[in-house]
């Protein structure tokens, strides 16, 4: 599930809409709680296979 499936308690519509205060509150809290975009993880994944392919390169 992520935060587009997410209702709003207050007025029962798409937190990602933003219909109410408290959705835009919300969608807010949601946006800037998120640690890790996912261009930081494709490069994060990206360096890893790189070092795991010259740890294999150099073992053998």
């Amino acid at each position: 599930m992520g935060s587009e499936d997410l209702v709003c308690a207050s007025c029962s519509g798409l937190v990602i809409e933003g219909r109410c205060p408290t959705c835009r509150a919300s969608r807010e809290y949601l946006r800037r709680s998120s640690p890790l975009s996912p261009q930081l993880v494709f490069t994060i994944i990206a360096i890893v296979m790189v070092l795991a392919a010259l740890a294999v390169r150099h073992a053998s």
